[in-house]
């Protein structure tokens, strides 16, 4: 295969944590830097603040960086991203091109067909962040005199496909990635109800972008997916979604995951009963009762997709679970959902700060933290819907915790690897999930965990392990657009299984461990090196035929 020499990969997740990409690049890097030394840079959006995984470096490309001073057009900061393996990352001010938003968008229509027309939201800052992108990657390549370097550009979701479409423009000489994690009208689809995977097959993406008003986004991914020299995506169940909706094949890179990241022997331990700790601290506060030390503590976490994350199908679980008069055992099931916060809870954190006991729940014992608007939060009301109480008299409680899991929240104040880490069971019961890093996370943490089908990590699991039994570290759950409770069935019976073999729990937390090992990067990264070959051979036919026609 063919190696390229140096690779820019961007994403608006660069050292800017909202989702699960920056899982997979800042888990990726540490092995992309022990093959490409400093050679493979990251960039990504300079936001106007000093992130906290951020830490300039005076001592990276200095030439580069004296020579900037005198481009007045790119404003860029250079350092290192505090991740492992630490590669160099560009952060780039992409408000300084403001003024040429419109000359943009002509250029992108003229060249490559690209509609924004219908534009909104955050389509422009995506968009001026891609073109800053590649004015960075472009002065870089001018000033180290790239030319005869063989240098991959690697652009992650529609919010880049405007850098990746500027670079194949005007530095043919570079080989273009393109990664759709999700394809945007697939998520739009699935998020707005309707069946995606029964009318797949029907579906024109065109079509519904008009329907769904996605038009410019759409257009933007249609286009770059089209035009880059290959077209990735992170699942098999993703890819077929690239080939109906955008009309056009991709290659299939799974996301892996970095082991560093988990703690091993007495620390695991110490770690373990902190979290647990901590975690039944609150769930006494905030429900006024004692429970006991092997509660059983249930998970789910991603976006704030309600439907897509399967939060629905969660709520439903625990509710079955808890009145079905089954469970042994004390429980407690945590959403670690991001929501609009407006403030962690004062009497919560007197309570804990003060270890005063009640006998009787606080107010709204089902939150963490306040939240705006919450009168109208689709969890919340769900929860109070079906009847949770959150009191003595309830075998599980029910706890939604808003808040990023930062280490500075104001209540946990741990991350959220450090309180996964003190969980029994975790449930990703997704609709729209095309990779799935949760449930890959959690068996990496050697919590069993259960996940659905329509993931491309259920996928992935289910080709190594049968995905039928909960013993075996996961349990993959089928599942389609009309069997919402056969799934809600299938988790009960599952926790209900883990609940009470507590014998077991270390043979399966083994289980769980030898399974996360084969989806480490060192396993995956060979899929990333046959795209890069991909993109550099097609580059060089695309290359020779124009030179072909110059002649």
């Amino acid at each position: 295969m063919i190696t390229p020499e140096y690779i820019f990969e961007s994403s608006w997740e660069v050292c800017n944590k909202v989702g699960g990409i920056y899982t997979v690049l800042s888990t990726k890097a540490y092995t992309l830097q022990e093959k490409f030394t400093d050679k493979v840079i990251f960039i990504g959006p300079d936001l106007g603040h000093m992130p906290a995984d951020f830490t300039e470096d005076m001592t990276l490309f200095t030439s580069w960086r004296d020579a900037l001073v005198k481009e007045e057009h790119l404003k860029i900061r250079i350092g290192r991203w505090k991740v492992p393996g630490t590669p160099p990352v560009l952060l780039v001010d992409y408000k300084l091109f403001l003024n040429k938003k419109n000359a943009l968008y002509y250029s992108m229509w003229e060249s490559f067909g690209v509609d924004s027309s219908k534009a909104y939201g955050d389509y422009d800052d995506s968009c001026l962040f891609a073109y800053a992108v590649g004015k960075a990657i472009e002065s870089f390549h001018n000033h180290y005199r790239l030319q005869k370097k063989k240098v991959i550009a690697h652009f992650n979701e529609w919010m880049l496909g405007m850098g990746a479409l500027y670079v194949k423009k005007h530095l043919p000489g570079i080989a273009t990635v393109f990664t759709t994690h999700a394809t945007s009208i697939g998520r739009s689809i699935a998020g707005n109800g309707k069946p995606l995977y029964a009318y797949m097959n029907e579906y024109n993406g065109d079509q519904m972008a008009k329907e769904l008003h996605m038009e410019a986004k759409h257009s933007v991914e249609k286009q770059a997916a089209r035009h880059v020299d290959c077209f990735t995506t992170v699942s098999e169940i993703t890819a077929y979604e690239c080939k109906q909706l955008l009309e056009k094949e991709a290659l299939v890179t799974p996301n892996g995951f970095e082991p560093n990241f988990v703690p091993v022997g007495k620390e695991y331990e110490t770690k373990r009963r902190e979290a647990r700790d901590t975690l039944i601290n609150v769930a006494e506060k905030l429900c006024g009762c004692t429970l006991s030390p092997d509660t059983f503590l249930i998970a789910t976490g991603g976006r704030y997709e309600y439907r897509n994350k399967g939060i629905d199908v969660f709520i439903s679980s625990m509710n079955a679970l808890r009145t079905g008069g089954e469970l042994e055992r004390d429980a407690v099931a945590f959403l670690m959902v991001p929501g609009w916060v407006k403030a962690a809870r004062s009497d919560l954190n007197e309570l804990i700060n003060k270890d005063i006991r009640q006998d009787h729940p606080l107010q709204m014992p089902f939150a963490t933290h306040w939240l705006n608007r919450m009168e109208e939060d689709r969890i919340i009301n769900y929860i109070r819907q079906l009847g949770f109480t959150n009191t003595s008299t309830d075998r599980l409680k029910i706890i939604f915790v808003p808040c990023y899991l930062n280490g500075e929240d104001g209540l946990f104040n741990k991350s959220y690897y450090d309180l996964l880490i003190g969980m029994d069971a975790t449930v990703f019961p997704s609709y729209y999930e095309p990779w799935g890093y949760t449930p890959l996370e959690s068996i990496a943490f050697g919590i069993p965990t259960i996940t659905t089908d329509l993931s491309g990590f259920g996928l992935w699991a289910k080709s190594i392990v049968s995905g039928y039994n909960i013993d075996d570290g996961v349990s993959v759950i089928d599942r389609t657009d009309f069997n919402y409770f056969d799934v809600v069935n299938h988790i009960t019976k599952d926790l209900l299984s883990l609940s009470k073999d507590q014998a077991q729990a270390g043979q399966i937390r083994k289980r769980c461990f030898d399974l996360a090992s084969k989806a480490e990067w060192k396993e995956f990264i060979l899929y990333y090196y046959q795209a890069f070959d991909t993109a550099l051979s097609n580059t060089r036919k695309r290359n020779k035929r124009e030179t072909v026609v110059v002649s």
